[in-house]
């Protein structure tokens, strides 16, 4: 970030990847999970109400978005600096914008569910991103305590996964009944 005084006066000590946050015994954030089957014979709107993504000290904030297919996606730059917000869906279109300090928030909306689409800043190259696109609501981000919901699951049979970006997938198989709920975790290793 030396190479850029904007980034570097924004990071008064030196940055890590945040590839791996953890929390308190080995809790772990930005794990995504997420209802992965069982759902198929249900339809959900997308919310109006955009997701969010920061750029804030050269950096993406949070490293892990989750947003339902159609709902907005903005995009806000915090930093005193140009950014070039690069998505590269494999599914969806990609797109590449350049953003500079101050401008208006970009808006963006991806209409096909897809996994961890890689956000990356061509001006920054350490900057990067994740964004997941749901088919329904029901997923959740860790945060640094390691704890999720999916709250108001209809009764039935599902398949939760959970996704790390450097430890992988994992799946459990659940089953609800009415006015049910159920505890599961999930252990990376």
């Amino acid at each position: 970030m030396s190479s850029e005084p904007a980034c570097a006066k924004a990071n008064s000590s030196p940055s890590n990847s945040r590839e791996v946050v953890t929390g308190e015994n080995g809790a772990l954030a930005n794990v995504v999970v997420f209802v992965k089957s069982g759902l198929e014979n249900y339809r959900f709107d997308a919310p109006k109400q955009a997701a969010v993504l920061d750029q804030k000290g050269c950096a993406y904030d949070p490293r892990i978005v989750a947003l339902m297919a159609n709902q907005p996606l903005e995009i806000h730059n915090d930093d005193a600096t140009i950014h070039n917000v690069h998505a590269t869906p494999k599914s969806n279109s990609e797109w590449n914008k350049a953003q500079r300090a101050g401008s208006p928030p970009l808006q963006v909306s991806f209409p096909t569910p897809e996994l961890a689409i890689p956000f990356m800043c061509n001006v920054h190259s350490w900057m990067r991103a994740f964004v997941f696109v749901f088919a329904n609501p029901y997923y959740s981000v860790t945060t640094t305590a390691g704890k999720f919901e999916l709250r108001n699951l209809p009764p039935g049979t599902y398949t939760i996964e959970a996704w790390h970006e450097k430890y992988g997938k994992q799946d459990q198989s659940v089953s609800i009944g009415p006015r049910e709920s159920k505890t599961i975790s999930f252990r990376f290793q």
